[in-house]
């Protein structure tokens, strides 16, 4: 029998799940704030967004079509249960061993599938179901409002990073790449960064991989992630780990 004590309480429970205890949108029930899951979670996700560009599964063939893409790819991926089915499906090319995220799995936390938030304002019990957070989000959006500054010093990137550059003359210019650190697939360097294209002039869009010593000296100033390039708006961190 449902009460309208039950009722109440279901409601209090809710909201309860909803503290939102930064302010920045994120309700503290979909935070990873224990050091294990951070750790799992980092390495799952730099693991799976660099294994695209070696060995793309059937089905990030088919979602990632740009920058932001793949890392939504990565995002969610990092926290479903590691399960044999789910192994055999993403067809990863090696067990890298890490441990699953212990808090939730996707899609079971308290966002659903509802992974991304979309608009500013603290986290309330009303914004799955008023659009707050979404599926999908471009790269604008991760930037606004899915990480939080580190600085625009390359140098203090962490594995699970994102780099993030506007482009003002093109048609999307907000753009994001992965900060890898130690590669997964290759024997030296340690500032590995993976990243998709999006769509090249006449073709479609690729992932490729870099190192930030390589990426310091791009032809095109613009791509330089410096202190000094204003296109370079500086390194992020997903708010999942704040």
């Amino acid at each position: 029998m449902v009460t309208k004590a039950s009722v109440s309480a279901n409601a209090i429970s809710r909201d309860r799940s909803w503290h939102d205890s930064l302010g920045d949108g994120f309700p503290d029930s979909a935070r990873l704030d224990s050091t294990p899951d951070r750790q799992n979670f980092t390495r799952w996700f730099t693991f799976l967004a660099e294994t695209q560009y070696y060995a793309a599964s059937p089905r990030a063939r088919v979602e990632v079509q740009d920058c932001a893409a793949l890392i939504r790819f990565a995002y969610r991926n990092s926290l479903v249960a590691h399960s044999p089915a789910w192994r055999e499906e993403a067809e990863i090319p090696y067990d890298p061993g890490f441990g699953d995220v212990a808090k939730f799995n996707y899609p079971y936390g308290s966002l659903g599938r509802a992974l991304f938030r979309t608009r500013p304002g603290p986290a309330e019990p009303a914004d799955l179901e008023q659009g707050a957070f979404a599926e999908f989000a471009d790269s604008a959006t991760l930037l606004r409002y899915n990480t939080f500054p580190i600085s625009r010093d390359l140098r203090a990137a962490r594995p699970g990073d994102l780099l993030f550059f506007r482009q003002p003359a093109q048609r999307e210019p907000f753009h994001t790449m992965l900060f890898v650190g130690n590669s997964y697939y290759q024997p030296q360097g340690s500032d590995w960064i993976v990243y998709h294209t999006g769509d090249l002039p006449g073709r479609r869009g690729e992932i490729r991989e870099v190192r930030a010593a390589t990426l310091l000296e791009h032809p095109d100033p613009r791509w330089r992630p410096l202190i000094s390039n204003p296109n370079f708006l500086g390194v992020y961190r997903l708010e999942i780990l704040r």
